[in-house]
């Protein structure tokens, strides 16, 4: 019997300045920001998050590679996924990704956490890889599952919101338990 082919439909590459009209078209909108701590982004929000990705990636060492998640079928920008070295000591990195709505439920989440443990694991040479999700949003719990992470359990009120705190669940992965995906 055949192996399956999976076929690549996205790739990341650096953030620019000139993305953040496509990077804006989704973090101003509600829906997008209603389990994070910021937006929805007025314009300026969404340039000052683009000045300070660009200005980050001149850091050394550098431990912030926020990349823009490009569909490849039509070389749109359907949002970013980030990684960032926690602890360079211990090896320490967490992942994160924002899609458009308008390409939700089509695995590109997966896809682009996949990519995210790739360069986390054979780039970066680190040990553990973690994420965190809002308890209500099912699903980005899906999306980390998908990826191997393990669920650890929850942070209490370890994120401020406005005027409240959130909860957030714990995911991880260690290097040993990675399977090479994507």
């Amino acid at each position: 019997m055949a192996e399956k082919q999976t076929q690549k439909r996205i790739r990341l590459r650096e953030l620019r300045i000139t993305d953040w009209k496509d990077v804006h078209a989704y973090a101003s909108q509600e829906i997008t920001c209603r389990f994070q701590p910021w937006g929805p982004n007025a314009e300026e929000d969404t340039l000052e998050f683009m000045g300070q990705v660009i200005k980050d990636t001149k850091h050394n060492p550098r431990s912030r590679y926020a990349f823009a998640i490009i569909e490849e079928k039509d070389e749109k920008l359907i949002g970013v996924a980030e990684l960032n070295i926690r602890d360079f000591t211990n090896k320490i990195g967490e992942i994160g990704y924002v899609i458009h709505p308008d390409y939700w439920g089509r695995g590109y989440a997966t896809e682009a956490g996949g990519l995210l443990l790739h360069l986390g694991y054979t780039v970066l040479r680190l040990h553990r890889i973690y994420a965190t999700c809002h308890p209500d949003n099912e699903g980005s719990a899906r999306v980390l599952e998908k990826l191997g992470m393990i669920k650890e359990g929850v942070l209490r009120e370890d994120l401020k919101i406005g005027s409240g705190w959130r909860n957030s669940l714990l995911f991880s992965i260690l290097e040993h338990e990675w399977t090479g995906m994507p």
